[in-house]
């Protein structure tokens, strides 16, 4: 670790113009020692570029640009194979930090000897106003070895663990294990996650710690198919790939459970959209 490095908070940003000033003061007004904060932005057509700017006097801040194409994995993989800390979060360019989080987790890590955290989260709206409070988590309350931990998202049917911003992992597993793993390009979190969970234990944060913010993107019943049919992707891989960590029984319980998933979140999506008029 890099001296006087102990956190690094990454962020890949892509036309984020509207919402990375709160995004990046969020992370920057957090009170946790040895914070360094790298932002890259992935060729937007927006003022994002210019909204990064604003914060390079900062020194805690560093500023890149990424390429053109490669999908997020690009950026995330940019952002995260600059950081220097010991420990990582990578926060998306419209989410926010709720104050006190980085400590919280960065002690938790520490005390605990995890390899990774996860806090709850509050759905939001593109105004910042709250949709669902304190989501997450679900049966994930007590620390456990990491295998568990992936055997219960996976007969969940759903990413228990939530968006990046509600996690914290130790960089150098990331890192041995190959970074943000995007063959799957809606799970690239839980995949990732679960490289890392088979490494060590997992270790919950029960208080709410970050944001995600729901756009009109996200609507689609189409995309709502698509994730379906990649969790069942991921699931087949995840057995592959670990037999000794899930079963054949398992898998086919998170197939049907990530159908359902996929069903409820149609509507619940078009209950949320109704709400944002």
């Amino acid at each position: 670790m890099s001296a006087g490095i102990r956190l690094s908070v990454v962020v890949p940003a892509y036309d984020n113009g509207r919402t990375l000033d709160e995004t990046l003061r969020s992370i920057l007004d957090q009170e946790v020692e040895g914070l360094e904060l790298i932002v890259a932005d992935h060729a937007s057509s927006d003022d994002t570029l210019d909204v990064m700017r604003r914060f390079a006097d900062d020194p805690r801040v560093a500023l890149l640009e990424t390429e053109a194409g490669g999908g997020a994995g690009r950026n995330w993989n940019r952002v995260t194979e600059a950081a220097r800390g010991e420990l990582i979060k990578l926060v998306c360019g419209d989410d926010v930090l709720r104050p006190g989080v980085l400590a919280r987790q960065a002690a938790l890590l520490e005390t605990t000897g995890a390899v990774m955290t996860a806090c709850r989260r509050d759905l939001i709206d593109m105004n910042g106003d709250v949709l669902l409070a304190g989501w997450g988590l679900r049966g994930l309350d007590r620390r456990m070895p990491g295998a568990e931990a992936v055997r219960r998202a996976v007969r969940a049917g759903s990413n228990l663990f939530g968006e990046p911003a509600s996690v914290m992992m130790r960089r150098d597993v990331l890192a041995r294990t190959g970074g943000w793993f995007d063959r799957f390009s809606y799970l690239i979190d839980q995949a990732t996650y679960t490289r890392v969970l088979l490494e060590g234990d997992f270790v919950p944060d029960p208080e709410v710690g970050a944001t995600f913010r729901m756009s009109d993107s996200q609507w689609s019943v189409a995309l709502a198919s698509r994730q379906s049919a990649e969790a069942r992707e991921f699931h087949a891989w995840v057995r592959e790939a670990h037999p000794d960590v899930l079963s054949g029984l398992d898998r086919r319980i998170g197939d049907v459970r990530a159908a359902l998933m996929a069903r409820a979140r149609r509507l619940s999506y078009r209950v949320l959209k109704r709400r944002m008029r």
